[in-house]
């Protein structure tokens, strides 16, 4: 997958989880955790375009890292949405296994660099 494609996909993942902030109930419990989950969700991208533009390997894992923080963060707000009863389980199926893919792939990119001492 090219940095462009990955660039896409994030976005897209931000702007997935922006339409289900915007679907969830108007009460307390889902303003907080939909407020934490747009937050995660949407700096999954802005976080990859940062190590896009690292400027050394440790950059990039640095950054990387919280690509890979933010997009499973973002799996937890879901999850909690889901537990708590707010939601089905259908609503954010699909979001949340973005979100785990999003998270291996910054777990592989930060390994291959660790090996390879480059991006």
């Amino acid at each position: 997958m090219s940095n462009e494609d990955l660039k896409l996909r994030t976005k897209q993942f931000a702007l997935r989880v922006i339409k289900l902030v915007e679907s969830l109930p108007h009460d307390q419990v889902c303003r907080v955790l939909g407020n934490q989950l747009l937050r995660a969700g949407t700096s999954v991208g802005a976080n990859y375009r940062a190590a896009c533009r690292s400027k050394s390997t440790a950059d990039f894992i640095s950054k990387m890292g919280t690509v890979e923080e933010e997009a499973d963060e973002s799996g937890y707000w879901m999850e909690l949405l889901v537990d708590s009863g707010k939601i089905p389980t259908t609503k954010t199926a699909a979001l949340a296994q973005e979100s785990g893919e999003l998270t291996a792939i910054a777990v592989a990119a930060i390994n291959t660099a660790r090996k390879c001492g480059r991006r």
